[in-house]
């Protein structure tokens, strides 16, 4: 089997462009946290609990003249609480129809429309918060569907264009869009706000997804086989990498998927390590204003430093991970069990660290950049691990896994914030001791039921592809 040059290939193509669109969709998601500062009255987001006289006061606020040309709307803690959290409601609904729907219709124009569709709705964000909050809680769910068919889209391309060699290199490369994202349109967002006028976070990065659809639609194509201006050789590399990995059954087996261990091992893994995830991604502001009395608002730099070095990670570790099993001849489960333990028990030992170091500010940031840094391990671990063990059904599995991913999203700062009602350091010593526990279950889990070869039902009636 001869590989084919990465370099201008149609596999890395498609990677660049995935890198875009998960680019633009994590811009899109996390717009609204930032701007949501700005269309709010000052004096009625203001929550009633005490700010914990623990550390000194120390971020000098100089007030700078800024636009405040922006409409503002009176919406209490609670109220925004239920605009951030209607986004993952609908993202929850698509995850498993938008796999099954992936394997039907193909990846393309599922992920095409599911990114067009989120931008379309940011667009006219402004005007549903014009109409009223229940417009623009409607029009975040609407988000949440649209965005919860892209990853498993995505997935179900990858089934048929990533040949097993080159898996997690190409998987991580589309993936780190979304941790870019974060990282440059947290800041980006803050600068449109305070320069321009919030309604323009919306307007921009929308007209920024519709413009990508285009190229999406002129550029990609579900399979080698359909793909416009692949080459021969590279068509016939990837076909022949994949040729015994594949089923060509038209129904899912439903039944051994979820009767199946190594899915299950996922699935745990996913669910541990978004509750990490989330946590620190919601409430991080909160705690280093309650208790480091630090305003991470102030400092987009600071809030998008942990995303930053995820991305690195991300990208690196893809690199390492194919090169141990291709050039070393590591077993794949052996590479997938391994990234997962460092991405899991990390960043649980670093978010533990994190409560006990009382008001050092640098040191909180250097801890919790380094938590979510080595996060970035479990994209080549077992983030990818679907398409190890069933690639026909990668998109189904990930709509499965990223179901219950999704749960910590919405479960866990509600209980994180149930914890905290005095804002003591006790108190987020407790909150980040249950989720480094639940990471350390999840790598355990993973660690010992997890797989790196393709199950029996995922090629039931396999035979070779119909050129």
């Amino acid at each position: 089997l001869v590989s084919v040059p990465a370099c201008c290939s149609a596999r890395y193509n498609l990677a660049l462009l995935a890198f875009f669109g998960f680019f633009l969709l994590y811009a899109l998601r996390v717009n609204l946290s930032v701007a949501l500062v700005d269309m709010v009255e000052p004096n009625t987001s203001i929550a009633k609990n005490t700010t914990s006289n623990v550390c000194p006061e120390h971020s000098s606020t100089i007030n700078v003249p800024r636009n405040t040309t922006g409409e503002k709307y009176s919406w209490d803690a609670d109220t925004q609480g239920w605009i951030l959290g209607s986004f993952f409601y609908g993202y929850i609904i698509t995850q498993i129809p938008g796999g099954y729907l992936a394997s039907k219709i193909g990846g393309k124009l599922l992920l095409g429309f599911g990114i067009f569709g989120t931008s379309v709705f940011t667009l006219l964000t402004p005007l549903a918060a014009n109409l009223g909050v229940g417009y623009l809680i409607a029009v975040r769910a609407l988000e949440g569907l649209g965005e919860g068919v892209t990853f498993p889209a995505m997935h179900s391309m990858w089934s048929s264009w990533a040949p097993p060699l080159e898996r997690s290199k190409l998987l991580s490369i589309s993936y780190a869009g979304a941790q870019l994202g974060t990282v440059v349109s947290l800041p980006l967002s803050g600068l449109i706000c305070y320069y321009m006028n919030w309604i323009y976070v919306f307007y921009i990065f929308g007209a920024l997804g519709v413009l990508w659809f285009f190229f999406w639609m002129w550029l990609v194509s579900d399979t080698p086989e359909t793909h416009r201006s692949i080459s021969h050789p590279e068509r016939e590399y990837i076909l022949s990498s994949l040729k015994d990995q594949l089923s060509t059954q038209k129904s899912v087996p439903w039944r051994p998927i979820l009767e199946s261990l190594p899915l299950w091992a996922i699935v745990v893994a996913q669910f541990s390590y978004n509750w990490t995830f989330y946590t620190l991604l919601t409430l991080l502001p909160t705690y280093m204003k309650e208790i480091l009395r630090f305003d991470a608002q102030e400092n987009g730099f600071l809030s998008a430093l942990p995303y930053f070095g995820c991305w690195l990670c991300i990208i690196l570790s893809g690199q390492i991970a194919d090169y141990l099993r291709e050039k070393q001849n590591l077993s794949t489960v052996c590479v997938r069990k391994c990234f997962t333990l460092i991405g899991m028990i990390g960043p649980a030992v670093f978010l533990v660290a994190a409560g006990f170091i009382g008001c050092n500010y640098a040191l909180a940031v250097a801890f919790v950049t380094i938590s979510t840094t080595l996060g970035g391990f479990c994209t080549s671990g077992y983030s990818i691990n679907h398409l190890d063990i069933a690639p026909s059904y990668a998109g189904i599995l990930l709509g499965i896994t990223n179901s219950f991913g999704t749960i910590p999203g919405m479960v866990g700062p509600v209980i994180a914030k149930n914890l905290t009602h005095n804002n003591t350091v006790e108190e987020w010593q407790t909150v980040f001791y249950i989720a480094a526990s639940i990471n350390l279950f999840g790598a355990i889990f993973f660690a010992l039921f997890a797989s790196g070869e393709v199950q029996d039902w995922a090629v039931s009636g396999y035979h070779l592809h119909r050129n």
